[in-house]
């Protein structure tokens, strides 16, 4: 579980992550959205300690993350926005070199690839070298290598980008295979379909504040329409308003 507690985050005058507070759950898919520069990105980076808040906590499952970064690190796997992988090696390489790196042994790392082979459908790509992957193969291999630890928890920044429609729905069927193992997946997106699709809950930044937090129907409730993506626009107008 990852649970965020008024969260700031300020480059200058400008307050990107403005008291963010939300909880992502065990055995759910929670859905992190925003308009561009809504401090999304930033809310993550600070989930997966790439970055440090001004003020407030981030704990998962339990564990602080600015007082032992490193056990959070451990329970986490993360896709982040740059997939940065190492051109001149492998798949099986990239993904090998992570679980070195996360100190398991190599029968270990030689399972969990198999198991991450299969589940991803990477056969073909898994002794080829990543440069010249396809965007879908590039991030196979990325969240392949954010899971090779076997974390409870998986942040995912925007998993579906660049993909074509059966990478999509192959995607889509493998986040809901964490969930059905218990994980916590917390993701971000701009794909409304894929939103309602997945999401058990619905986290939406403006101007570095939650301005909503509730399951799909309860959203499109909110915001009197049927239409997911409405509910969005109607949200982040309000949220507008209030920021004028």
């Amino acid at each position: 579980m990852i649970e965020v507690q008024d969260l700031h985050k300020a480059f200058g005058a400008v307050k990107a992550v403005d008291g963010v507070s939300f909880t992502a759950r065990d055995g759910e898919i929670t859905g992190l959205l925003g308009p561009n520069g809504a401090g999304k990105t930033t809310t993550l980076r600070m989930l997966y300690t790439l970055m440090q808040a001004d003020r407030g906590r981030v704990l998962v499952d339990g564990i602080d993350a600015a007082a032992d970064p490193l056990a959070v690190r451990k329970r986490l796997g993360v896709l982040p926005d740059a997939r940065g992988l190492y051109k001149r090696l492998s798949a099986r390489e990239n993904i090998e070199y992570f679980g070195r790196l996360q100190s398991l042994d190599a029968d270990v790392i030689a399972k969990r690839s198999a198991a991450l082979c299969k589940a991803l459908d990477m056969g073909e790509i898994m002794e080829r070298r990543t440069e010249g992957f396809s965007q879908g193969q590039r991030v196979k291999t990325a969240i392949a290598r954010a899971l090779i630890h076997d974390p409870k928890n998986c942040i995912l920044d925007e998993p579906t980008n660049g993909l074509d429609v059966m990478a999509t729905r192959a995607m889509r069927d493998f986040l809901r295979h964490l969930k059905s193992e218990g994980r916590c997946v917390l993701f971000s997106s701009h794909i409304m379909q894929e939103v309602g699709a997945l999401c058990d809950r619905i986290v939406v930044i403006a101007h570095g504040k939650v301005v909503a937090d509730a399951a799909p129907d309860e959203l499109r409730e909110q915001a009197a329409t049927d239409n997911l993506e409405d509910a969005f626009v109607k949200v982040i107008g309000s949220a507008e308003g209030l920021a004028a």
